[in-house]
C-alpha cells in the first residue's frame, strides 16, 4: 500500500506494519523512562508533605519524597539502582500491547469513519480526537491488569508483598478475585479518553507544519508528540492520580512504600473530594512536574521511533516504497 507525501500518520503502512511500529515505540519508551515513572508512581502515592508538619505524623516507616531528584536518588541509595525499574516486566508487557492495540485501533477507526462518512466530512482535528479517543479506550481497557501490576510493584519497598509476576497474579486473584485487576478503570478510562483524543489532534495538527523544520536534537514529529503530550498530560492528571490511589487499595494497601495511603471507598469522583479535602487541591497534582518531565522524553522517544519503525517494517515488505520517507 503506497502513501502520498500529504498523508497523514494514521494513512501509513499496512495493518501488520503499524501494528509492530506501534509494539516497536512501546518497548523503547518504556525502558527509557522507568525510572521517572517509578518516581512519579511514589509522589502520587505519597499523601504527606515537608510542608505540612501535620500530614507527617503517624508515617509508619514511610519515606518522605519531595522532588524528581532527590526522590530517584533516595529509591537508589534504599532500594539500589534496580529499584528505579521496578514493574518494569509487566510495564514492557502493557507497552507492548497497549501501543499495538492503540496505534492499531487509531488506524482502523479513521478507516472506518472514511468508509461511513466520507474522508472529507469531518474536520481533520474532530476525526483525529474520535481516532484517538477510540484507540486510548480500546488499548487501556485491554492491557488494565497490566497496568496495575505495574503500579503496585512499583510502589514496593523493600519489603516485598509480590514476589514476582506470575505469583503477582495468582494472589490478586486469590485475595480479591477477577475484579482485583480492574481497581481504577473507571478513571483511568475518564483520564484515557480526552487524553488520546487530545493528544493525536494536537498532534496530527502540529506534524505537518513542524516536519518541515530542521532540528538539531530532534524531528519536527518528535516535537509535535512532546508538546501534544504534554497539553494532553496537564489537563487530565487528576485523574491520573486517583487511578493510582485506587489501584493499591485492597488488603495489600499498608504493605507498600507507603505505608499510610488512606482507603478510598467511594468511587472516582469520592476518592477527588477526599483527596482535595485532607491534602488541598495541590493534593490532586502530586507528581505532575516529574509527570511532564517524563511526558517529553516518552512522547519524543515513542513517535520518533514509531516513525522509523514504521518506515524500516515498510522496508522489509516491498523494498521501502510502502512507507513515505519521513
Amino acid at each position: 500500500m503506497s502513501a502520498k507525501p500529504g498523508d497523514r500518520l494514521k494513512d501509513e503502512g499496512t495493518r501488520l506494519q503499524v501494528t509492530a511500529a506501534g509494539a516497536t515505540a512501546g518497548v523503547v519508551s518504556r525502558f527509557v523512562i522507568a525510572p521517572l515513572d517509578v518516581v512519579k508512581i511514589r509522589l502520587q502515592l505519597q499523601t504527606h508533605s515537608l510542608s505540612d508538619p501535620l500530614s507527617t505524623r503517624n508515617l509508619h516507616g514511610s519515606p518522605i519524597y519531595k522532588g524528581t531528584l532527590p526522590t530517584l536518588l533516595s529509591i537508589v541509595r534504599s532500594e539500589g539502582l534496580t529499584g528505579l525499574w521496578k514493574g518494569n516486566l509487566p510495564a514492557e508487557l502493557l507497552y507492548l500491547c497497549y501501543f499495538a492495540v492503540q496505534f492499531t485501533t487509531y488506524r482502523q477507526t479513521t478507516l472506518l469513519l472514511h468508509s461511513t462518512l466520507g474522508e472529507s466530512t469531518l474536520p481533520p482535528s474532530a476525526e483525529s480526537f474520535i481516532s484517538g479517543a477510540a484507540a486510548g479506550a480500546t488499548g487501556t481497557t485491554a492491557t488494565y491488569p497490566l497496568d496495575l501490576l505495574r503500579t503496585r510493584f512499583a510502589a514496593q519497598g523493600n519489603d516485598k508483598i509480590y514476589k514476582g509476576f506470575l505469583p503477582a497474579i495468582r494472589q490478586i486473584h486469590h485475595q480479591e478475585g477477577y475484579k482485583g485487576f480492574f481497581r481504577g478503570l473507571a478513571p483511568a478510562l475518564g483520564q484515557i479518553i480526552p487524553f488520546m483524543g487530545t493528544f493525536f489532534a494536537v498532534y496530527e495538527t502540529l506534524r505537518p507544519k513542524l516536519s518541515k523544520l530542521e532540528l538539531p536534537f530532534s524531528s519536527g514529529g518528535a516535537l509535535a508528540g512532546t508538546i501534544a503530550s504534554v497539553t494532553a498530560k496537564t489537563g487530565t492528571f487528576p485523574l491520573d492520580l486517583v487511578r493510582k490511589r485506587i489501584q493499591v487499595q485492597g488488603p495489600t494497601r499498608g504493605g507498600y512504600v507507603h505505608k499510610n495511603i488512606p482507603e478510598y471507598t467511594h468511587g472516582t469522583l469520592g476518592t477527588m473530594r477526599e483527596i482535595v479535602a485532607r491534602e488541598g487541591v495541590r493534593g490532586l497534582y502530586r507528581g505532575l512536574t516529574v509527570s511532564l518531565v517524563k511526558a517529553a522524553p516518552a512522547s519524543a522517544v515513542t513517535m520518533w521511533t514509531y516513525e522509523r519503525a514504521l518506515r524500516f517494517y515498510g522496508s522489509l515488505g516491498t523494498g521501502g516504497n510502502n512507507v513515505k520517507e519521513i
